[in-house]
């Protein structure tokens, strides 16, 4: 094990960590220059088109360092012994697990930062220190990570290169000597970090210290499906080691003979067994995605006593969207579907939900916006799935009656409740000072309360509380382009407040639409009311009888469209005239049928017309 490190990449969105890696897989000789793309970690295509990391990505690497001289090209803090291994010529194994950098993913590195024992803390040299940055310096601290400072794209030769270093020795409180500079496009002052890491990095503790307990025990912190292999547990070994022999999850109960174990290269390649502080995956042959639970503790099952790994903190849900089966899909391939994406999605959680127009769906959580966008577009291209969904909505809590309950469907917040509250987000923004009128006057667009601002080098740190609900809109757009892109933030749930919200209905011949009820902020309710009746007037076709379209609230109607009937001509009377008495008559007669008619009319939204209406 004194051989072995395992360490994560942290940093804000864009600022090179997966370019890093691929630096990495050369030097290590991991993949061929032969094989070698850009972004060679990010293996879902949504991945490379976005140019973020939404997975995890865990490879094995063996190494075996040369002798350098410090940060600035030179010797590792753990000097030259260190780098060289225990006899000074030893190959390291490298388990390194490139991470997401967007909040909304965090949850992705909280689970890699339990597998590991140090950080590459990698900071964008254009951009400085940058919220996401923050985060996930304060995250990799609470787990007790060594941490390796870098700042990256030197390459570009900027002025601000030296700032930034600066600013990253001070915010860790190391010598500027030790924030080391590379360049993760061209490679320079890569080796010299991994030798750092090596030296820094300490290796895996005994299985007597790891969580507290012995025995063969592996924590489970990823899966994914395989058709052929079942489900693929991804594990950090916590003692003892695992063979092709029968195993069990601890909470699960499942038990099972694995097709094989091996280790991540980075395809899956087979290996005789899986040791003490080693990182690999186990091939369950389990085809039931209801038997593996991310955090769940592998064991062997040999009837031997064994107590479970701490795991992980189950991730709130603060995005909630419906999803329903749309073309040639049905409800039992999107549950599949749904089942299979959580295997590799720990994050989503769903339940069943109905629509009277759209027929049986599921109700999916989410993390935020983007995670929400971004399963989406995985339904759609790994499982070729269609499917509509309903308008994002939050939680509310409200007291109705003197009786408190959490509404997560907006059909089901009462008209005239009592209380309600609303969850509340602890932003912390990062911006050059010549841009903090433009991030204070975002108050006049969303209901922000800047709390506290401090300085931050040459940055401005604002921290600020806002709705979620607020959040969920194009906060991030805005505030970009209120910065020009220099802002960056961070948020986590902050608790709640007292919400001045209501529900708004869409009636549509007096009968109310529930996919269409959304809760909207008082001061916007005419406004939303109005857009949706007069988007919905020029989507629905005419019918035999008049339809009137109403956004309701607070038991009123606050908007009103009409569709007329279609009329219809009275033969050649209605062309070329003819007896009057005659005419009458058949008038008479046709409004006799419309008042018939209207009596019964009802009218099914189509999916086409909820594709329309729910898109932004």
């Amino acid at each position: 094990m004194e051989q072995i490190r395992n360490f994560v990449i942290i940093a804000h969105i864009d600022s090179g960590k997966s370019t890093l890696a691929d630096r990495l897989l050369e030097i290590t000789g991991t993949v061929p220059a032969r094989s070698m793309k850009p972004q060679y970690l990010d293996r879902l295509p949504l991945e490379r088109e976005r140019g973020i990391t939404i997975k995890m990505a865990p490879v094995r690497m063996e190494y075996a360092p040369e002798v350098s001289s410090g940060a600035d090209g030179g010797v590792p803090a753990g000097g030259a012994d260190s780098a060289g291994g225990a006899d000074g010529a030893g190959k390291y194994v490298l388990n390194l697990i490139d991470t997401p950098g967007h909040s909304d993913f965090s949850y992705e590195v909280s689970r890699a930062l339990a597998a590991v024992e140090g950080a590459i803390l990698l900071i964008d040299g254009t951009k400085g220190i940058q919220a996401q940055t923050l985060s996930n310096l304060r995250a990799a601290r609470k787990a007790g990570l060594a941490i390796v400072p870098a700042v990256n794209k030197i390459d570009l030769a900027l002025p601000q290169i030296d700032k930034v270093a600066e600013a990253a020795a001070e915010l860790l409180g190391v010598a500027r000597g030790d924030v080391f500079r590379v360049s993760a496009k061209t490679g320079a002052g890569v080796k010299e970090l991994l030798s750092a890491v090596i030296g820094k990095v300490p290796p895996p503790p005994p299985a007597a210290r790891a969580a507290g307990g012995g025995g063969a025990r592996a924590l489970v912190f990823d899966s994914l499906y395989d058709d052929h292999k079942g489900i693929i547990a991804f594990v950090r070994v916590f003692g003892g080691k695992f063979r092709a022999e029968d195993m069990k999850f601890l909470a699960t109960g499942a038990a099972f003979k694995p097709k094989e174990v091996g280790y991540f290269l980075p395809d899956l390649k087979a290996a005789p067994e899986l040791r003490d502080g080693e990182i690999g995956y186990v091939a369950t042959g389990l085809k039931d995605p209801s038997l593996v639970k991310i955090g769940d503790t592998l064991v062997l099952d040999d009837r031997s006593p064994a107590s479970g790994l701490p795991g992980y903190r189950e991730p709130g849900a603060v995005v909630f969207v419906s999803f329903y089966p749309d073309g040639d899909t049905k409800f039992d391939d999107l549950k599949r579907a749904f089942e299979k994406l959580r295997l590799n999605d720990a994050a989503l959680a769903f339940e069943p939900d109905a629509n009277e127009a759209l027929g049986r769906g599921l109700k999916a959580g989410f993390l935020g916006q983007l995670h929400f966008e971004i399963t989406a577009s995985r339904l759609e291209r790994e499982y070729g799935i269609s499917f509509l969904t309903s308008f994002p909505s939050i939680a509310y809590r409200v007291r109705d009656r003197g009786e408190t309950s959490v509404v997560k469907q907006p059909q089901n917040f009462p008209m005239k409740p009592e209380k309600t509250w609303e969850p509340i987000v602890a932003l912390e923004i990062l911006a050059p000072q010549k841009y903090l009128s433009a991030v204070v006057n975002l108050r006049t667009v969303f209901d922000l309360e800047v709390k506290e601002i401090k300085n931050f080098g040459e940055n401005l740190l604002i921290e600020a509380d806002m709705p979620l609900r607020e959040l969920i809109r194009d906060f991030d757009d805005r505030l970009k382009s209120a910065t020009q892109g220099y802002a960056s933030f961070t948020y986590e749930i902050a608790g709640e407040r007292e919400a001045d919200v209501e529900k708004l209905e869409i009636l549509i011949v007096g009968e109310t639409v529930p996919a269409l009820t959304r809760i909207v902020p008082r001061k916007d309710l005419e406004r939303e009311g109005r857009q949706t009746v007069e988007r919905l007037k020029e989507l629905l076709p005419k019918e035999q009888f008049v339809q009137a379209i109403q956004a309701q609230a607070m038991g009123r109607i606050i908007a009103r469209e009409t569709i007329p009937a279609m009329k219809k001509l009275l033969g050649n009377f209605g062309k070329t005239g003819g007896d009057r008495t005659r005419k009458m008559k058949l008038w008479k007669k046709q409004k006799r049928g419309k008042e018939k008619l209207q009596g019964m009319a009802r009218v099914e939204l189509t999916p086409e017309v909820f594709r329309e209406i729910l898109k932004k």
